[in-house]
């Protein structure tokens, strides 16, 4: 395997955890983690649109969390926090809090015999449950199948989860070279080279230059997230989509989407506009003091999903890549890792193959 952020080590603890002999290459910490910009939501509510492949994909995740939670925490006496209690995504205008409600309605229509429940919520009725809400609150949207984690506590987690199970970790291991025949990869990473009958490539970022040496295909692009941290506080709000508080009681304030290129700095002009809105949506964080802000790199298709298949050229070599490495954690771990270890994607991955990135553009 190559990758150790979230996506990779949630499938290299699922293959391990089959016994299957499993050895991680790593670049380590100086790679461009995903999991360090992560708010660590476990998050459906807002997932698949028009796409009921991935709302059913993300539902099936979001169900397994809390048994992937559960084993995790047996397994290696790590508890990575994990919570499902519903989440809120609040809305300061009308138009915002429409387009919430024609987007879960979407979900709803889309989600087939699996019932999709939701709620739409004025400012009087998300008041009672959230009575902390500012003047300017429209309303929100509510789903029950909402939830969260620490990120790096899962990160932890997964790491020391396929380690009890036998595989083993290479860190600081940047690939040099792929040499890849069907079912036979030799893999050269810090001056040692490594050989096996599979091979798959959850390296983020890195996978873009990656994936052409096994036959596979990973249009990837860097987006720039940034994260407010706060000092610790008092349980005050439940989870909502823009601002989450942590199991240690600090706040966490994001949500920025930037074509910045892999420039991983954080931007005054951002962070500004991100707190101006938490102020908004909670007036009495204009008492809490800021501690720290960062920013970090989402891995992004094209369009937004998952890319997930078997190279055609050098069968064996499996792609894992997405921005939702929290939330498909447990999807990871559980259904891909097992189709890995059988050889096969399942039929309903066939949708996020990247051939569909192949389709000519009109003139």
């Amino acid at each position: 395997m190559i990758g150790g952020g979230l996506v990779g080590a949630a499938i290299g603890y699922g293959l391990a955890r089959q016994g299957l002999k499993v050895t991680l290459l790593d670049e380590g910490d100086v790679a461009l983690r995903a999991a360090r910009g992560n708010f660590g939501l476990v998050w459906v509510q807002s997932k698949g649109p028009g796409v009921p492949e991935y709302q059913h994909w993300t539902r099936l995740s979001s169900d397994r969390w809390p048994g992937l939670a559960a084993e995790l925490r047996e397994t290696t006496g790590v508890d990575c926090a994990h919570e499902r209690r519903g989440g809120f995504a609040i809305c300061l205008t009308e138009d915002e809090l429409e387009q919430r409600r024609q987007m879960l309605e979407v979900l709803r229509r889309q989600a087939g015999a699996v019932e999709f429940e939701y709620e739409i919520l004025d400012h009087g009725a998300l008041a009672r449950r959230v009575p902390l809400i500012g003047p300017e609150v429209v309303g929100a949207s509510y789903t029950p199948y909402d939830g969260a984690v620490h990120p790096l506590y899962l990160l932890r987690a997964l790491h020391a989860g396929l380690l009890r199970h036998g595989a083993r970790y290479e860190p600081n291991a940047r690939v040099n070279a792929v040499h890849a025949a069907p079912h036979d990869f030799r893999i050269e990473a810090r001056g040692t080279a490594h050989a096996a009958p599979r091979l798959v490539l959850a390296a983020g970022l890195g996978s873009r230059e990656l994936a052409p040496l096994a036959g596979l295909h990973a249009p990837l692009r860097p987006v720039r997230g940034q994260i407010l941290a706060t000092e610790r506080v008092a349980p005050a709000i439940p989870l909502t989509q823009k601002i989450r508080q942590m199991s240690e009681g600090a706040l966490l304030i994001g949500d920025s989407f930037e074509e910045a290129g892999y420039d991983d700095s954080t931007a005054p002009q951002v962070l500004s506009a991100l707190a101006a809105r938490a102020v908004r949506t909670f007036p009495f964080l204009r008492e809490v003091q800021l501690v720290r802000s960062w920013a970090a790199l989402r891995v992004m298709s094209p369009d937004g999903l998952p890319i997930y298949e078997q190279s055609a050229r050098f069968p064996g070599a499996f792609l894992a890549s997405c921005h939702s490495g929290v939330t498909l954690a447990a999807a990871h771990a559980y259904p891909y890792a097992e189709a890995v270890a059988r050889g096969a994607l399942p039929d309903e991955l066939a949708r996020f193959a990247s051939r569909r990135f192949d389709v000519p553009k009109a003139a």
